[in-house]
């Protein structure tokens, strides 16, 4: 299997970018910064999610190596929806798909063409829920009342997926995200957020 910095190169110029300095310069970031990643000198976890969407790659298999899995075929007529990512309900975020699902899940009742699943990771909402899947469909940009003190999947400004409750905060625009085991995480810009309508383990 490639190293992931090998397979960062591999992307950027199958994105039709002939070299370092012309993806550095499309993605707005220092030469250096760019060169580091992707010469494996550097680690680029927090950039990962960039450089799959600008490269056009899923962000499982600039990571991990792991090409997306295909869609499992129906039996029965029983439904199936994406999984789209592994989330956090504490502070640390696992990784989120781009254009590729991870995989497919059976589809719980109620869902629509729209109703996609993601799985939780760590033990924030209590151990029990650790690996559960958590299905959602009505996204809310910006986020209205509609999800204050709701458990919701939140996506933030800095690029963290979570579950977490929502809260207004005092100041304008910023939320409060709770959960049970964890500090809350205060004063922060939510980009989306989405009521969670079922969840169960995998």
């Amino acid at each position: 299997m490639s190293e992931r910095h090998e397979r960062l190169a591999k992307a950027r110029k199958e994105a039709g970018y002939p070299s370092a300095a012309a993806a550095a310069e499309a993605l707005g970031i220092p030469l250096a910064t760019y060169y580091g990643h992707e010469n494996g000198a550097r680690g680029f976890d927090k950039m990962a999610e960039t450089y799959a969407r600008k490269f056009k790659v899923p962000l499982e298999w600039l990571l991990t190596g792991k090409e997306p899995k295909q869609p499992k075929a129906s039996s029965g007529g029983e439904r199936h929806v994406p999984l789209v990512g592994y989330v956090g309900a504490g502070a640390q975020t696992y990784f989120f798909a781009n254009d590729e699902p991870l995989d497919e899940v059976p589809a719980p009742s109620g869902s629509t063409e729209k109703t996609v699943a993601v799985e939780i990771r760590g033990d924030s909402l209590g151990s029990f829920f650790d690996r559960w899947l958590v299905f959602y469909d009505d996204v809310r940009r910006p986020v209205d009342d509609s999800l204050i003190n709701k458990l919701c999947v939140v996506g933030l400004r800095d690029g963290r997926i979570l579950i977490k409750k929502v809260r207004r905060s005092k100041a304008r625009g910023f939320f409060h995200l709770l959960s049970q085991t964890e500090p809350p995480i205060t004063d922060v810009q939510v980009d989306w957020a989405a009521k969670v309508k079922h969840m169960v383990p995998r």
